[in-house]
């Protein structure tokens, strides 16, 4: 009895271990890095003039949150030209508190919405026109990289997320 007791607690650990981080917490933004540098669309479909408005700070920060979680669940993407490519540096909790308006964004939606664009339903330009995507930062910018930008929201269907609850 106490070793089937024994192995069924393992069992519990081990699933436990192997479930998906909270959808938008600072493990699922890590996964969603790696993610970012194994998509050739935004790799390389930003890796011209979109990666090299920077504000002379050498990179570009996304911030994400689930609308419901609020704003003190930010995490953040930090993206930089390297090798020819704009690739994910970071993934995680929010380093860069000050985000330039003209070059970073903040990105943010109800759970259901994420859900909705990470499996392609609409991309992001239906996002942005019904409310769907809150979105702050160079509109004219993401505008021009629409085809990279739905490749981004469909991002976050690739990374999995647990969405019965907020991030901590």
């Amino acid at each position: 009895m106490r070793r089937s007791l024994a192995g069924v607690a393992l069992a519990v650990a081990a699933a436990t271990a192997q479930a998906a981080p909270a959808l938008m917490s600072d493990a699922w933004a890590a996964q969603a890095c790696q993610q970012w540098n194994q998509t050739p669309t935004l790799l390389e479909g930003l890796a011209a003039d979109w990666i090299r408005n920077d504000g002379g700070k050498g990179f570009k920060v996304i911030h994400l949150y689930r609308t419901e979680c609020g704003e003190a669940t930010k995490v953040e993407l930090r993206i930089a030209l390297e090798d020819g490519k704009a690739q994910c540096r970071y993934g995680g909790k929010v380093e860069t508190t000050r985000l330039d308006g003209g070059v970073d964004y903040v990105m943010h939606a109800a759970t259901a919405r994420w859900g909705e664009m990470g499996r392609g339903e609409y991309g992001p330009m239906r996002a942005m026109m019904f409310g769907r995507l809150e979105f702050i930062g160079p509109k004219l910018e993401a505008m021009g990289v629409m085809g990279p930008f739905e490749s981004f929201l469909l991002l976050v269907g690739k990374v999995p997320g647990d969405t019965a609850a907020c991030p901590k």
